[in-house]
């Protein structure tokens, strides 16, 4: 599609890929390690995809929240699927820590207290990289 955001652009510095999906690192200083598992091909919701591609879909987003989990040690993870604004199948994986910006509220909610020094994205990318080339 030419209008889909997630069809005409990466959505991130790719982590991870295969023909079916990838993984891409979201360039967002207050909230380092934020992912998204994005399918190839220009999909709306889970039920359009089959069971094994549910599965295989999951067994991603899962492998990802491992990886996240193993880098980072964050308080939380957050796993969601909204698509609301973008409606191409995609799951966020996003690391929380007690005293992120919007904890506990969802990151999209108003802040709670001031950012965080920033993180160093490219470390993180190159070491989430490693990460998951183990787990998938």
């Amino acid at each position: 599609m030419d209008t889909c955001e997630l069809c005409t652009s990466l959505g991130g510095e790719v982590l991870w890929q295969d023909a079916f999906c990838r993984v891409v690192l979201v360039d967002d200083a207050d909230y380092p390690g934020f992912c998204r598992v994005i399918l190839q091909e220009h999909v709306k919701e889970m039920s359009d995809l089959s069971a094994v591609q549910q599965s295989r879909l999951m067994r991603v987003v899962f492998a990802t929240e491992a990886a996240v989990r193993q880098v980072l040690k964050p308080d939380k993870i957050n796993l969601a699927s909204l698509g609301n604004l973008t409606p191409h199948l995609h799951w966020h994986v996003i690391p929380r820590f007690v005293d992120d910006r919007h904890f506990p509220q969802p990151i999209w909610a108003a802040a709670q207290r001031a950012a965080r020094p920033q993180a160093q994205l490219n470390l993180i990318a190159s070491v989430l990289k490693s990460a998951l080339a183990q787990k998938l």
